[in-house]
C-alpha cells in the first residue's frame, strides 16, 4: 500500500508572497500577480498590453504563442469580470529569481481509483519578464487525449 497523501494547502496570506528585501523581486511579483488577478483571472484582454510583450512566448501546448494570440484565444473562451483584490485561484506559493516568477496553485481532481473521492496536486505557472513585460511563459499542460 502506498502512503496516503497529504492536501495541497493554499495559502490564507497572498500579500505575505508579495514581499521581498530585494526591491526587483517584490515589484516583479507584484507584476505577476497583478497580471494574474487583471488578465488572466479577470480576462481584461485590453491590458494584456500593460503586462505582455508583443513576441510573448507560449509553452503551453493548447495556447498559442504571441500577445495577440492569446488575447484572441482568451476572449472567444471568457469575457471580462470584476478585477478581484486577492488572485481566486487557490495560491500555495510565490517565488522569484531575477526575472522569473512561479506561481503554484492547489488543484483538484476526481480520484480515478475511488469514484466519488477527490485528491490535490500542484499546478506552476512560470514566467519570464524581460524589459518591464512578461515575455515568456510555462506551465505543465499537456494537449487533451483523443475521444
Amino acid at each position: 500500500a502506498a502512503p496516503a497523501q497529504l492536501a495541497v494547502v493554499p495559502t490564507a496570506n497572498q500579500e505575505a508572497f508579495l514581499a521581498s528585501p530585494d526591491p526587483r523581486l517584490a515589484a516583479n511579483k507584484r507584476f505577476v500577480y497583478d497580471f494574474w488577478r487583471e488578465v488572466f483571472e479577470g480576462h481584461h484582454m485590453e491590458l494584456a498590453d500593460k503586462y505582455m510583450a508583443e513576441s510573448y512566448i507560449q509553452h503551453n501546448p493548447n495556447v498559442p504563442t504571441g500577445r495577440a494570440a492569446f488575447v484572441e484565444f482568451f476572449s472567444r473562451v471568457a469575457k471580462p469580470l470584476p478585477i478581484e483584490p486577492r488572485i481566486k485561484a487557490p495560491l500555495v506559493a510565490m517565488l522569484a529569481d531575477g526575472d522569473y516568477v512561479v506561481l503554484s496553485f492547489a488543484r483538484e481532481y476526481p480520484e480515478p481509483k475511488e469514484p466519488g473521492k477527490k485528491y490535490t496536486t500542484t499546478w506552476f505557472d512560470m514566467f519570464r519578464l524581460e524589459n518591464g513585460k512578461i515575455a515568456e511563459h510555462w506551465d505543465p499542460a499537456v494537449k487533451p487525449a483523443a475521444p
